[in-house]
């Protein structure tokens, strides 16, 4: 495997891994997933909203409902 693809494949196992702990912090409250969001980087953080909103729906539109302005961490 070349360093470019294990590069990627490790960024993706970093969202992959962060995504569920957002999950698991979304019953914490709005500031729990943005602390944890904020020791990313922009892409991951994006990466991670993706994979949340794939694995869980449901705590994703809860998540959105209870902060519309999640986008703005995104930056």
């Amino acid at each position: 495997m070349d360093t470019e693809a294990e590069l990627s494949d490790s960024w993706w196992e970093r969202v992959k891994y962060y995504a569920r702990l957002t999950i698991e912090r979304v019953e914490y409250g709005v500031d729990a997933v943005k602390e944890l969001l904020s020791t990313l980087t922009s892409d991951q953080r994006w990466g991670v909203m993706l994979k949340f909103e794939d694995v869980d729906p449901q705590k994703f539109a809860q998540l959105v409902t209870d902060a519309p302005q999640w986008t703005e961490w995104m930056a």
